[in-house]
């Protein structure tokens, strides 16, 4: 087990006593109780963009990062592009478990968008020569892109050889983003090797900046089943990174009671 330098401290102490219960009480189902190594990190960020499903005009955004995000997050770490497949393919047998310590407040941004339509610019070489082509006959959208501000969350993958990775988040070969570049992470996401029986066992281990109060989780998001989760479809699997195809997976939530 990796040992935290003393800048990060485990989120179990301290307040959140009635959360920390229920986490503790956490069970994964009887077949999930074979030792796996985890790899344990946190996710601090003072803005984060985490997805949702996306229309023209809007970007949503979910209450914690979805598995795409993750493996992108690790994908950048390791140094590898949206364009390389086979680079993408090796994390996909990756399991993922995000706990959900907080959500942060809502912020919305709001930017105009100029289409043009195929009549007014003919196999332009790019959208500023269409723009330039189009003269007065474009298309004004107005957009929305939603955030979260003062968001934590720490994470467990386990499924392949974890020490490449944990390495990998130690020196990031690109700069680690939660969502768009405008989201950088406020803190170290201080990795960390655990072994453990489940997601929960591991997560328990989490170290989180001293900066920062952090309460216990307020909801788990697996790969894994557990016996207190419900069940949800997210369509976080990525088939295409340049194309943003993407597909379904099942993914079992379980969510804590607020402090007594």
């Amino acid at each position: 087990m990796d040992q935290p330098p003393t800048v990060f401290r485990s989120w179990m102490s301290g307040r959140g006593r009635a959360r920390s219960r229920g986490w503790r009480n956490l069970r994964p189902l009887p077949w999930g109780s074979r030792m796996t190594e985890h790899l344990v990190f946190t996710l601090v960020a003072n803005l984060a963009a985490n997805g949702d499903l996306a229309g023209h005009e809007r970007r949503g955004t979910l209450t914690w990062p979805a598995r795409s995000a993750i493996l992108g997050l690790l994908a950048a770490a390791k140094g590898i592009r949206r364009d390389d497949a086979p680079g993408l393919a090796a994390l996909e047998p990756l399991r993922v478990a995000v706990a959900v310590h907080d959500i942060g407040q809502p912020l919305r941004d709001y930017h105009t968008v100029q289409t043009v339509p195929t009549a007014a610019a003919r196999r332009p070489d790019s959208h500023a020569v269409a723009l330039l082509q189009a003269g007065r006959a474009v298309n004004t959208t107005l957009t929305q892109r939603d955030y979260r501000c003062g968001v934590v969350y720490s994470v467990a993958v386990w499924g392949l050889d974890m020490a490449p990775l944990r390495d990998a988040l130690l020196r990031p070969v690109f700069t680690l983003y939660l969502g768009r570049k405008s989201c950088p992470l406020s803190a170290p996401p201080a990795p960390r090797l655990i072994d453990a029986p489940d997601a929960a066992t591991a997560l328990a281990s989490a170290q989180m900046p001293r900066f920062r109060p952090v309460p216990p989780p307020l909801a788990l998001y697996s790969d894994a089943p557990s016996d207190h989760a419900r069940i949800e479809r997210r369509n976080d699997v990525a088939l295409d990174r340049q194309l943003w195809h993407f597909t379904s997976r099942e993914v079992h939530v379980t969510t804590f009671a607020e402090d007594a």
